[in-house]
């Protein structure tokens, strides 16, 4: 059917690949958050962004609810958040954030790919510094909106903003996700999304092939089902094909 047909399917595939891993990620978020802060989103702040982020990610309400009742289940009792710190081939700085209720066996698991593909796993906090901690929000932009107005009350939590015609971005410290959040709240501002990120200070060029040397061991990662974000700094080539 010609390479076209091809590469609309390869484009599905990774769609398919993409939501299965986003909803399993947000799933895990959310359970961690009704955990440690109740099941009731009215009363858990977290909890409450992170079930409109999967709506946003058209994440299916039934996925919602069984991660929010899964917070609850004995066989969750021990579930933690952790995060794993490594070196990829050619010296790529990896983070990773997982949700799991047995540390030994993930870590376990973590070690194997690092080792299998060429990387080290290394020890808590060897990596942070290279990376800013971030919180990130996804506000709806309305007619309503001053943005003069809004760009100045975003100073007080030293957010930087970027907006389009439909969506404001607002990203700031980590730090600063509670008093963000309670402001956009507070003044009815409509929060289509946020998620916690690491964004590398700086990027490291690579070559294709130790590219591909990197994504071998970052896939292997993320399809591990206690992993719930991945983080690197290796510099992405830009697009060649068109959407």
């Amino acid at each position: 059917m010609g390479r076209a047909f091809e590469y609309r399917k390869a484009r599905i595939f990774k769609r398919n690949a993409y939501m299965a891993r986003t909803f399993t990620r947000i799933g895990k978020e959310i359970t961690m958050a009704a955990k440690a802060g109740g099941p009731d989103p009215a009363q858990n702040s977290k909890l409450r962004l992170l079930i409109q982020t999967a709506r946003n990610e058209n994440m299916p309400k039934d996925n919602i609810d069984r991660a929010i009742k899964r917070a609850f289940e004995k066989d969750q009792s021990d579930y933690k958040e952790m995060v794993y710190e490594g070196r990829g081939p050619h010296g790529i700085a990896i983070m990773i954030e997982a949700a799991t209720d047995n540390n030994q066996r993930t870590v376990a698991n973590v070690r194997s790919y690092f080792n299998k593909f060429g990387g080290s796993l290394g020890t808590s906090g060897m990596l942070d510094f290279l990376f800013d901690h971030k919180c990130i929000f996804t506000v709806a932009r309305t007619a309503e909106i001053d943005m003069e107005e809004f760009e100045l009350s975003m100073m007080d939590f030293d957010a930087e903003i970027d907006a389009d015609e439909e969506e404001i971005i607002v990203m700031a410290e980590f730090q600063a996700f509670g008093p963000i959040q309670k402001f956009l709240e507070d003044n009815k501002y409509e929060i289509k999304s946020f998620k916690m990120d690491r964004i590398p200070k700086e990027l490291k060029a690579l070559n294709d092939e130790q590219r591909a040397e990197v994504n071998l061991l970052l896939d292997k990662i993320n399809d591990d089902e206690d992993v719930t974000n991945v983080y690197h700094n290796m510099e992405e080539p830009a697009e060649d094909v068109e959407e």
